[in-house]
């Protein structure tokens, strides 16, 4: 018997540069940025950094999602549900009790922007003692599950940047091995202290709006937002009658084992992974008409991907472009919202650009596209790159 294929029914997402999919698709067609000085967070690194924040309020958030006042909901858990609800109605699922069906969820903040606000009032305090619960990555899951009424699977993953591409990855995954019917993949992450702070000491965050794969960045960006795709079996799609979007044709993850925040000087875990996801969709290179690349604008991200790409690739490199600078650096949720962005290329047939390029990094001289371009798409390939050197790949394919 032949595994199904995993097509994806919906979509579903939230960022600086849109709260649905077709805010997203218009500003990534429009070339905007919401990459903008930090408003929502007092924190004094407001006026040396630049981030991508989501224009919602969590009181907006919450009645849009008709939560009760005492709820002790974090953005995390609100973003992601807005996003994840918005796939499940994409997908026209209107029950998920009828197939055995997941929710896969990826966080690296979860319940980080509460405790922080609550923490040295959580012994006094029964208003702020309520989040401590709350604090968890996986408490975010659970409220979704719940709220989305998924009781078969429901599991949390925290992989740094690369979370939401490998919970797409675990997701195809249960599908094809007839774990699953259904599954709802992505993740969310959002913008706090906890986060500007560490990677502030980093010493990667740029004080204007990044330039991927630029000779001159100068870092990145953080951003926050959340995505979810619905992944169902072929069959299942297919008999439901619903829109089949694109298909998850490959993926593959791998560790450089290299060091904790930095990626190895010639790419070897973003090699391996590009590797097997080609393997596992039985495609070569020469099939492959975008890459989604990780782009962070980091000095060594940019540098290690670029080898990489070369690597996989030789003298035909594909269009390609990182997404970074519309949305800001999503950390977990990253992956799953380029995932949105690749199958919308797929839909458009559109390479979205990367923005701010101006001069090629010298060591790779690779030339990003840099505009809006109409081509023939089939197979896009999306890039997500973690600390702890976890590195995934996904391909996603037309038909």
């Amino acid at each position: 018997m032949t595994s199904p294929r995993v097509a994806i029914t919906g979509m579903g997402i939230i960022s600086a540069i849109g709260n649905t999919v077709e805010e997203n698709k218009v500003s990534l067609f429009a070339c905007k940025s919401g990459v903008k000085t930090i408003k929502n967070i007092s924190t004094i690194h407001a006026g040396q950094i630049k981030v991508g924040e989501v224009k919602c309020t969590n009181e907006t958030l919450i009645s849009q999602l008709q939560l009760s006042s005492d709820n002790n909901f974090t953005r995390t858990a609100l973003l992601g549900l807005i996003a994840a609800k918005e796939a499940v109605k994409n997908a026209r699922i209107l029950d998920n009790s009828l197939y055995k069906t997941g929710l896969i969820s990826s966080t690296t903040v979860g319940g980080m922007d509460k405790t922080e606000q609550h923490l040295k009032q959580f012994k006094t305090s029964p208003e702020s003692q309520k989040y401590i619960s709350s604090h968890h990555a996986s408490d975010s899951t659970k409220k979704m599950a719940d709220y989305l009424g998924i009781t078969d699977f429901t599991t949390t993953i925290s992989t740094a940047c690369s979370s939401s591409t490998n919970a797409i990855m675990l997701g195809a995954r249960l599908i094809k091995s007839g774990k699953l019917d259904r599954v709802i993949v992505g993740g969310t992450d959002v913008l706090s202290k906890f986060t500007i702070n560490g990677f502030k000491t980093l010493m990667i965050l740029s004080d204007e709006i990044c330039k991927p794969f630029d000779e001159h960045r100068k870092g990145l960006n953080l951003g926050e937002g959340a995505a979810y795709l619905v992944l169902e079996a072929e069959h299942i799609a297919k008999k439901e009658k619903h829109s089949i979007l694109a298909f998850v044709s490959g993926y593959g993850n791998a560790n450089d084992a290299f060091h904790q925040t930095a990626s190895s000087e010639n790419g070897q875990g973003a090699y391996l992974a590009m590797q097997k996801a080609l393997d596992v969709a039985q495609l070569i290179p020469e099939q492959i008409d975008y890459i989604n690349a990780h782009g962070t604008a980091t000095a060594n991200n940019d540098l290690s991907e670029s080898i990489a790409i070369k690597r996989i690739f030789g003298e035909k490199v594909p269009n390609f472009s990182s997404t970074k600078a519309f949305t800001g650096h999503t950390l977990a949720a990253s992956g799953a919202i380029e995932a949105v962005y690749s199958v919308l290329a797929l839909q458009e047939q559109t390479v979205f650009p990367n923005l701010n390029f101006k001069s090629k990094i010298k060591e790779t001289e690779l030339i990003p596209t840099t505009e809006i371009k109409k081509t023939k798409i089939k197979h896009v390939l999306s890039n997500s790159f973690g600390f702890g050197g976890n590195c995934s790949t996904i391909i996603f394919s037309k038909e």
